[in-house]
């Protein structure tokens, strides 16, 4: 398994990808509200990565893949294709934007509600949220992946919650998804060790059921087996000497974007 340890170079350019992808989300905020589609995002996306941003939209033709952006409507759980079904009270959505900029990518999600969302739907939103931060906060040379898997599933089954197995965050750079595989459970102590260098995202999914997925005819759409609703939340994460770098922060975001 070789993972590329990125140079000062490297980090420059995946620092602006990286903030091109979470303004990409900061644009599309006030977008999201009933009667919107999906579909109408993506464009509103697309157009802003390659008009404004001068930056290619990773997803497209990536495999097969028909749209820009992905978006993952309530049970759906991760890689959900944009569609013209508008958006209703009620529903939570993830919306995962990755951009190539001079090669590099920069890949973030997030979950939006859409007007009155049930407390129980909320809180699922937010407790995927706090698994982000808690892996986050843990990186630093010498941590093991393990031991962020062991942190983020903790915390989402102390709460209630399972996590999504067949789906990780990975490493990037000028390749899309690269090594490591970075799992959202496990055990403390196993796993790859985190050199300064690596980068990769963390973006937990955690299902208000149970764990298990199913893949739709589509051949992208992962849903909740038991059709219960799903979070996601995503950061590119670099190691620096001491600790993290977050690539994609963004204004709402309630953590530092390095840590001390």
């Amino acid at each position: 398994m070789t993972v590329t340890i990125k140079t000062p170079e490297d980090i420059e350019k995946m620092r602006i990808a990286g903030r091109l992808a979470a303004e990409v989300l900061e644009m599309i905020e006030e977008h999201v509200k009933a009667g919107v589609t999906t579909d109408e995002l993506d464009r509103l996306c697309h157009d802003y990565i390659v008009n404004v941003q001068q930056a290619i939209p990773a997803p497209l033709n990536y495999k097969g893949f028909p749209k820009s952006i992905c978006t993952s409507l309530n049970h759906v759980v991760c890689h959900g294709i944009p569609n013209d079904k508008p958006l209703k009270d009620g529903d939570i959505l993830n919306i995962d934007i990755t951009v190539i900029k001079d090669g590099y990518h920069g890949d973030t999600s997030r979950m939006f509600i859409v007007g009155q969302v049930p407390e129980w739907a909320q809180r699922l939103c937010k407790v995927t949220q706090e698994c982000l931060y808690i892996g986050i906060e843990m990186v630093r040379p010498g941590v093991r992946l393990g031991d962020i898997g062991e942190a983020i599933q903790k915390h989402a089954e102390k709460n209630g919650f399972s996590v999504v197995r067949e789906y990780c965050g990975h490493g990037i750079g000028k390749v899309f998804h690269e090594e490591p595989q970075v799992l959202h459970y496990g055990r403390a102590g196993t796993g790859m060790e985190l050199k300064e260098g690596m980068t990769f995202t963390i973006e937990p999914m955690i299902n208000q059921g149970r764990a298990e997925t199913r893949l739709l005819g589509d051949g992208w759409t992962a849903i909740t087996k038991d059709r219960k609703l799903s979070a996601q939340w995503e950061h590119t994460i670099l190691v620096t000497a001491s600790g993290y770098e977050i690539f994609t922060l963004r204004r709402d975001d309630t953590i530092a974007r390095t840590s001390a």
